[in-house]
């Protein structure tokens, strides 16, 4: 049975008070449920405090991103060790914004992807289309392709350690949001792609989480469909009230 997950992905935002004060609020308030992962992702200087702070504690800690490589003269950049030797044992990799502002291709997105799971970190894999791939109803090509082009260079049996975050990258940040039926349809296109080429064990093992501005206000309709199997939050996960209401919206 795969998990529901709400994931709240903090960006760069919160100094060092506001991470531990939204933190500590989580703790004191989302009670555990049965089947339900809570993974809030700080900026990487307050991943070792948010550990600390979580450690007793269902709330699990992911980092924002990491280096696709394991070592060497790579000035300001994360890698996976550094984070496994503070306690963080998952990552966002491939969000819209590392592709679109930092011009990580499929290929480089490949390299982390593996480094992280030869390190048996877990990965929250981002994909999803611009407005203009939408508007030529070519939506379903490039999501396929993202998926093949990264997941294929990957061993199946590792495929297990990542969820898929669908990003429409139309409805990040600009106050649209895919509809719950349109984020049914690409989740049920992207189950069905991975079962055909991995098959149907694995395609219904794996959580797919919606990733395009949910909110309160949908995200009860979002996280009712079938296919849909929680959220990466960004904007209203930086709001403990809202964060709240969306976790308990399962």
């Amino acid at each position: 049975m795969r998990s529901n997950i709400i994931a709240g992905n903090w960006k760069m935002n919160n100094d060092k008070n506001k991470t531990k004060e939204l933190i500590m609020s989580i703790n004191e308030a989302l009670q555990k449920k049965s089947n339900l992962r809570v993974i809030v992702a700080p900026s990487h200087v307050h991943l070792e405090s948010a550990i600390l702070l979580t450690k007793d504690s269902f709330i699990e800690v992911s980092a924002q991103n990491m280096h696709h490589k394991k070592s060497g003269a790579y000035t300001g950049e994360i890698s996976a060790l550094m984070l496994l030797s503070i306690g963080v044992k998952s990552v966002i990799i491939g969000h819209s914004e590392r592709r679109a502002f930092f011009k990580e291709d499929d290929l480089l997105l490949t390299e982390k992807v593996k480094l992280a799971l030869d390190n048996n970190m877990e990965v929250i894999f981002c994909l999803g289309e611009e407005l203009e791939d939408r508007k030529k109803s070519n939506h379903f090509n490039i999501v396929s392709l993202q998926i093949n082009n990264v997941l294929s260079k990957i061993d199946s049996s590792s495929l297990k350690k990542i969820i898929i975050a669908y990003e429409p990258v139309w409805a990040i940040g600009t106050g649209e949001t895919a509809t719950a039926d349109q984020a049914q349809e690409m989740h049920l296109h992207i189950r069905r792609f991975i079962s055909d080429k991995y098959g149907e064990d694995l395609a219904q093992s794996i959580s797919i989480i919606y990733g395009g501005s949910v909110k309160p206000e949908n995200a009860s309709e979002i996280f009712s469909k079938a296919d849909v199997d929680g959220g990466l939050i960004g904007g209203a996960s930086l709001n403990f009230e809202d964060f709240l209401k969306i976790s308990n919206s399962f």
